[in-house]
């Protein structure tokens, strides 16, 4: 088996501060972990390990969904983040998912072609 990592793509459209950004991946990883922790706990305690975290950037919603459509089409687990609208951002917008953590190998087939944020 290949390494296990996750990966979190951000939205760079939204013009979020570097805090909400940090909040918003802060999100993901939980997110993330939890879910892989309950649907693939095998996974999870191999990344529970080291922990390895990606994070990306993608322009807007649309590319945003495409993302996780693949991800979706490669059976990866994927987490959203939507955030409640306290602050920078309205109620209900999506500013980040999560893939994984999962097999380093299937992942990159998703998000290997994205620049780091």
């Amino acid at each position: 088996m290949s390494d296990i990592k996750q990966v979190i793509v951000v939205r760079t459209d939204l013009d979020m501060g570097k805090g909400k950004i940090a909040a918003q991946v802060g999100h993901a990883c939980v997110l993330g972990a939890e879910n892989v922790r309950k649907s693939h706990p095998d996974w999870f305690d191999e990344w529970w390990q080291g922990q390895e975290k990606i994070v990306v950037k993608i322009p807007n919603l649309k590319e945003l969904e495409n993302v996780k459509k693949h991800a979706i089409d490669l059976n990866l687990p994927w987490s959203e983040v939507t955030d409640a609208g306290h602050t920078q951002i309205a109620p209900g917008t999506t500013t980040c998912i999560s893939i994984g953590p999962a097999p380093e190998d299937l992942i990159d087939k998703v998000t290997g072609d994205l620049k780091l944020l």
